[in-house]
This record gives C-alpha cells, sequence and structure tokens, in this order.
C-alpha cells in the first residue's frame, strides 16, 4: 500500500492557505498525514523550510515529490484521484471553477487585509473600506452566478462539493464572522459550507490550538 499524502500546514485557525487543501482532502476522503507548523514564533521559518523550498505553508508531500502552492496541489489532487470529483464534470464548468479559483488566489487583497480569517472569532461586524465591500461584492455575485449556473445537483458552487468549494471556504469564514452583508443565495451557500463535515473538524481543530497572534485577534 501506497503511503498516504504529506500536507504541511501553518495555524488552522488563521493560515487560509494552508486549511484549502486539508478542507478538500477531508471532503474527498483522501487519506493524508498532517503537520501543523505554528506561526509568528522563532522557529516558524527553520521549520517550514524542512519541509518546502519557499517557506511558506502549506505544502504537499506525495514520497520524494513536494509541491509548494495551493492551487496546484489541488491539480495535482485531481490528477492523482481522477475518479474524486475534484472539479466538475463539464468543460465549461470546469473553466469557471478553475477561473474563479485563480481569481482567489491573486486577488481580493482587501478584503483579505481588513478581514483575516479567524476559525475562533466570534460573529462580530466592522466597519469595511470601499475596497473590501467591492471584493465582497464580486465574490457574492461570482457564487450566485455559479449556484445559478451550475449548481442544480447540490448545496455548492457547482453542486458537489469540488474544489472551488475548498478554495472559498476561508472567505465563507471571513463573511460570516465579520458579519458581511451577502445575498440569500451566497448566505446559503456560507451556511452549506460551514455545514460539512470537514469545515466543522476543522474548526474544532483550530479551537484546540494552543497558539494565539495578537494581531489577528484583536481585530
Amino acid at each position: 500500500m501506497a503511503a498516504p499524502l504529506k500536507l504541511i500546514v501553518a495555524n488552522k485557525a488563521y493560515s487560509s492557505w494552508s486549511v484549502r487543501p486539508w478542507l478538500l482532502l477531508a471532503q474527498m476522503g483522501i487519506p493524508f498525514e498532517e503537520t501543523v507548523i505554528p506561526l509568528d514564533v522563532p522557529t516558524t521559518r527553520k521549520a517550514i523550510l524542512k519541509h518546502s523550498p519557499s517557506a511558506r505553508c502549506p505544502a504537499l508531500k506525495d514520497g520524494d515529490l513536494t509541491v509548494w502552492d495551493s492551487l496546484a496541489m489541488v491539480e495535482y489532487v485531481a490528477e492523482k484521484y481522477p475518479k474524486k470529483a475534484i472539479w466538475p464534470k463539464t468543460r465549461a464548468a470546469r473553466a469557471v471553477a478553475r477561473s474563479m479559483c485563480a481569481e482567489m488566489h491573486s486577488g481580493f487583497q482587501a478584503l483579505r487585509r481588513e478581514c483575516p480569517m479567524n476559525l475562533r472569532r466570534e460573529v462580530r461586524a466592522i466597519a469595511l473600506g470601499e475596497e473590501a465591500k467591492a471584493d465582497a461584492a464580486r465574490i457574492d455575485a461570482m457564487w450566485t452566478n455559479a449556484r445559478k449556473t451550475y449548481g442544480k445537483g447540490g448545496p455548492f458552487l457547482f453542486g458537489k462539493f469540488c474544489a472551488a468549494d475548498a478554495y472559498f471556504a476561508p472567505v465563507v469564514n471571513r463573511l460570516h464572522i465579520y458579519d458581511v452583508k451577502v445575498s440569500k443565495t451566497a448566505r446559503a451557500y456560507m451556511d452549506a459550507v460551514m455545514a460539512t463535515a470537514a469545515f466543522r473538524a476543522l474548526v474544532e481543530d483550530a479551537k484546540a490550538e494552543k497558539w494565539f497572534i495578537e494581531k489577528y485577534e484583536a481585530i
């Protein structure tokens, strides 16, 4: 039997990039072993460099191979497990899902900056800047379009849970905990993501962590 994948992540409470592949693997039922490296401690960089040449989390190891970008991890897992519905079935839906993930991968800086992910935070609204509001509106529009066009087979963006849902799960957390006003379609989608077994397990893991970073807890 082949050894399971190894996933190296940072604090689950805060590291949005780390939880994307974690959620995908967990929700898809793909076996993996995890290593959690705490952020903002003196040994952080040295510890991560043992696993990733970029000195960033996450990193995915499969034997001697290391994949050190979250979107590349999604594609690698999709190729390694072709029977798993990592991406939507139709070509058009896959193209849209990949476009949405790529936009998330490189964009929405204002929302990220003003609303950092914190899986332990209680729901409490904050005043958002205009750029962050525009980011939230764009995300809402993308979700609504995906649900309307491709989501008839279930409660997720493309019906059944796929890579796009794992990729937007940290955004779901941001919009939820900062009480950002969204459409009914977006809110229903957020509730569906937060109800998944993987997301619930992730929240429990985050709450059990003993590491706290004040700049994220203070917002």
